[in-house]
């Protein structure tokens, strides 16, 4: 699903809102998750899942397949994403 698409069945479900003010609501959602795993923070949405960061490890000897030359990978944050045991069950109906 597109922003647009969630931005229009948010449109559909409350005709109130208009445009302009349904992506604010999008926008303002996603800017506080990304705050919020930048600084490190688990995201709990409660029946739906949970975000959280994990810091990957540098590798000295990484191999590049196309050339086989030897590469350093340096340490970095992944996002990783555990869905809720309801989300999970809705999913494998």
């Amino acid at each position: 699903m597109s922003r647009q698409n969630l931005i229009k069945k948010l449109r559909k479900k409350n005709p109130n809102l208009n445009n302009k003010e349904t992506e604010e609501i999008i926008n303002i959602f996603c800017e506080t998750i990304e705050k919020g795993l930048k600084q490190g923070r688990k995201i709990e949405l409660r029946g739906f899942g949970t975000f959280f960061t994990k810091k990957i490890k540098e590798k000295y000897y990484a191999r590049n397949p196309n050339t086989k030359e030897l590469i350093y990978v340096p340490k970095k944050n992944k996002v990783r994403f555990k869905p809720s045991r309801k989300l999970k069950s809705i999913i494998n109906e």
